[in-house]
């Protein structure tokens, strides 16, 4: 037995073959990792490389004082949030929201006055993201989890049942390929379904750095069905490469979206995503169900065994969040933020190789973002990867927009822009409800349960905590971030936009914006590197 098993079984963690699971995976043989998968999100498992080297994780919190480090290597990135808390019955697993996209400008993004460019969506933030959490009795802090049950939620030495977040993520185009950058295609949105879940203990005492962060992946299809397999074990190539079948949607469109749980056998549940463009009429989704793949991690030896993933509250309470994220998370609505740096030029080329699938990226940056910022360390470069305007990357996508970087982890230095040169850290957000030299805001109507709105938020951001400068009691760190160039961080506005009261992003003046930046104002207690509005009552548009 290995030195994790060891730990684990001296803890009283039962290993993979004991734990309690569901109908799902009982009398299921584990299923062994293969050499490229998704064992972690970070792309830093020393048993198996990720197939997707530009997928964007859920962010752990910290360690007491300490920004929480895999394998050595810090893994956090920005993610302006906002939660919504509710004591109704069932609003931890069922929720609605209809959003507008964003609409493009005319022309294509510039490279020359940072502050002052035409910017696409794509550059301004990885995805935007719809959440829940979910139960996964194999994921931190590995003790069974109840479906659908306000037990689960950590209070006093109780650390909460096992648990993971679902993200639904969607990806702007403009910058294809997913398999090694961010979007389907140069026209049309897509989105996935996205399941993280964490290989640790209670309070963080025993690990596998093998499998630190599983991720189940699959695109929201017209039909339901994975383009391959979800699984952290088994996913490939074909996980993430859009198929005729895979929903793609338009720039401007009106979308209605939902996360609920479906049944999927005899006293089984698992999470549907769902969404119905009411633009063009066309609907797809997606369900973590061990029938399409779907499968959870042993800690022990990072085995997988088909699993029905389940949202794990019954009601959205301020208690009720994932115990290991970085923020208060649970029913949640997020931009991911701070991955992208435009170039006017790019030097050092590597190459990624994943099977049949060989691209080319570069290393180096160069341009009026990355010289408005002190030079990269050499040992700390928060480029790669790279790639330049019209790569088609060997015809597999449409051409590049503009020529950049989309800083990930794995086999890079960083997994962010840490010296906030990038288009994210300057005014380059929406201004309007129409695009300017600038996208359209996206427009989130407030999010429903079973028809009632949620009565409470709670807005919030990590940023501090990859802010270099930041420690723990709150000394150099600042939002903006101490010495960012752009002297600049986007904010959340409540507005009433045609007869809606809708939540924006960017630097919109048309509603209630607590005050910008002072909306992110107090370090959360009990995440220090998290900086939050507190909870709220949930403001009504006048």
């Amino acid at each position: 037995m290995g030195a994790v098993a060891l730990l684990v079984s001296a803890m009283g963690v039962p290993a993979a073959s004991g734990q309690q699971a569901g109908p799902s995976s009982a009398g299921v043989a584990a299923v062994r990792p293969a050499a490229r998968g998704e064992l972690d999100c970070n792309n830093l498992s020393p048993v198996q490389r990720s197939v997707r080297p530009t997928l964007i994780c859920a962010d752990v919190r910290g360690i007491g004082a300490d920004k929480f480090e895999e394998n050595g290597r810090y893994v956090g990135h920005d993610e302006p949030t906002i939660n919504f808390y509710s004591h109704k019955r069932g609003s931890g697993n069922t929720v609605t929201w209809v959003e507008k996209l964003p609409v493009e400008p005319k022309h294509l993004p510039t490279v020359h006055s940072p502050g002052h460019d035409i910017t696409h969506s794509f550059e301004l933030a990885a995805t935007n993201w719809f959440s829940m959490a979910y139960c996964d009795n194999q994921s931190y802090p590995q003790l069974p989890c109840t479906p659908e049950s306000d037990r689960n939620a950590p209070h006093g030495a109780f650390p909460g049942g096992g648990s993971g977040l679902l993200e639904l993520q969607f990806y702007p185009p403009g910058f294809a390929p997913i398999m090694d950058a961010q979007s389907c295609d140069n026209t049309h949105w897509c989105a996935a379904m996205t399941l993280d879940s964490l290989e640790f203990t209670a309070g963080f005492q025993v690990g596998n750095p093998n499998c630190t962060e599983p991720v189940n992946f699959a695109f929201v299809q017209r039909d339901g069905i994975p383009t391959g397999p979800p699984s952290p074990q088994l996913a490939d190539v074909s996980t993430f490469t859009p198929t005729a079948k895979t929903l793609l949607m338009r720039s401007g469109d009106t979308l209605r979206v939902s996360i609920h749980d479906v049944a999927v056998g005899p006293g089984q549940l698992a999470m549907r995503a769902r969404v119905d463009d009411l633009t063009t009429h066309q609907s797809g989704f997606m369900t973590s169900s061990a029938r399409n793949g779907f499968m959870h991690t042993s800690i022990v030896d990072c085995s997988g065994t088909p699993y029905n993933f389940a949202g794990e509250y019954d009601t959205a309470g301020t208690a009720n969040i994932l115990p290991w994220g970085i923020g208060n998370t649970n029913i949640a609505s997020d931009v991911e933020t701070g991955h992208f740096i435009p170039c006017t030029g790019l030097t050092n080329p590597g190459t990624f190789t994943f099977g049949a699938f060989t691209d080319t990226f570069f290393n180096n940056c160069s341009g009026p973002y990355e010289s408005s910022a002190p030079a990269d360390d050499p040992a700390a470069n928060d480029d790669p990867p790279c790639y330049p305007k019209g790569d088609t990357h060997g015809g597999l996508a449409a051409p590049d927009e503009v020529t950049g970087c989309e800083p990930v982890t794995g086999p890079f230095p960083n997994n962010a822009d840490l010296d906030f040169d990038g288009t994210p850290y300057w005014p380059d957000w929406p201004i309007s409800t129409r695009p300017t030299r600038f996208p359209s805001t996206f427009l989130q109507h407030q999010p429903t349960t079973s028809g009632a709105r949620y009565s409470q938020v709670e807005i919030q951001t990590d940023l501090p905590a990859f802010e270099p400068s930041c420690q723990a009691d709150g000394t150099g760190c600042a939002i903006p971030a101490p010495g960012a160039p752009g002297h600049f961080y986007p904010w959340w506005t409540l507005a009433r936009v045609g007869g809606a009261c809708a939540w924006e992003f960017g630097q919109m003046h048309n509603g209630l914006s607590f005050g910008q930046d002072a909306q992110y104002n107090h370090p959360n207690p009990q995440s220090p590197f998290e900086w939050t509005s507190g909870v709220i009552a949930n403001p009504r548009c006048a």
